[in-house]
């Protein structure tokens, strides 16, 4: 039995998330509460039938505080007793959730009377702080709409196996922010830029004449290189620590052509040698 908990902030995703598992066939329940999650695992496990083997449960800050914090507790004990847990947790700017909250006109569910909206995506942070602390997957959603959000959840919860790890290469610019959720984070703004070329500017890294430029530059297929040499050496510590995803940020100035080249490129090369393996292009949609 696999049961992953679909966590964080308001606003993020969670509903989305959640409806795609069970989109999936996994058996879903929102928002219960922490003191339950014992009971119905317990309840789970004793029934004989078969067609609950992949379980998706939303908990969320709407929970009361002092559940939350004993939240880790509350895991430690469930995993000492076999149970396969998951934790996915959606996160994503400040300013990317106040605009959805502008947009939708929802009600921010910890925005008592007198608490501004701000303050309380603030507090809600602090409060899911013991969530995220122990989450296998953070997904930041600041730059993904509900298609993209769909595919990451599917690719990477239901897709992968459980028990081995799932490597993400993500392409990014530099001046829209850093993936909150990258393991590792790479700057190729050093390299030839093919923005500079006139015929090149409106391509991307996925396209043959920019792929060309490209790889004819030495200091490219050297980075490359020694990229692939560095990730061959520390996956396996990621592996080895029960790990079981794993994001490479590659970014440059316009995330259009050198971070979309070389994440493309490593996740080539990974192919070849491992399995699992997934790309996202965060700013070409």
């Amino acid at each position: 039995m696999r049961i992953i908990i679909v966590s964080g902030l308001s606003g993020s995703g969670k509903s989305i998330a959640l409806q795609t598992l069970e989109d999936l066939d996994y058996y879903c329940v929102d928002n219960l509460p922490i003191e339950l999650l014992k009971p119905f695992a317990r309840e789970i496990l004793s029934r004989k039938s078969g067609l609950l083997q992949t379980i998706a449960v939303g908990i969320d800050a709407r929970n009361f505080r002092d559940e939350l914090e004993r939240f880790p507790e509350i895991l430690a004990d469930l995993r000492r007793n076999g149970l396969a847990i998951e934790i996915l947790f959606l996160q994503a700017a400040d300013e990317a959730l106040l605009k959805r909250y502008s947009e939708t006109r929802r009600k921010h569910p910890l925005s008592l009377e007198g608490i501004p909206l701000m303050e309380a995506i603030r507090w809600e942070r602090r409060l899911l702080e013991p969530m995220a602390a122990h989450a296998d997957l953070i997904i930041d959603t600041s730059h993904t709409n509900v298609h993209e959000l769909r595919q990451l959840v599917r690719s990477r919860l239901h897709d992968t196996p459980p028990g081995q790890l799932s490597i993400l290469f993500e392409s990014f610019a530099f001046k829209h922010g850093v993936p909150a959720d990258a393991d590792f984070v790479f700057d190729v703004r050093c390299l030839p830029n093919p923005h500079w070329e006139p015929q090149l500017r409106p391509l991307t890294g996925l396209d043959d004449k920019v792929i060309d430029f490209l790889t004819r530059q030495s200091a490219v297929m050297g980075m490359i290189a020694d990229l692939c040499r560095f990730l061959e050496t520390w996956i396996p510590c990621f592996e080895n620590s029960s790990r079981s995803y794993l994001t490479v940020a590659i970014g440059c100035t316009g995330g259009q052509h050198r971070s979309v080249f070389i994440a493309a490129a490593l996740a080539r090369h990974f192919s070849k040698i491992r399995r699992n393996i997934m790309t996202r292009h965060r700013e070409l949609g």
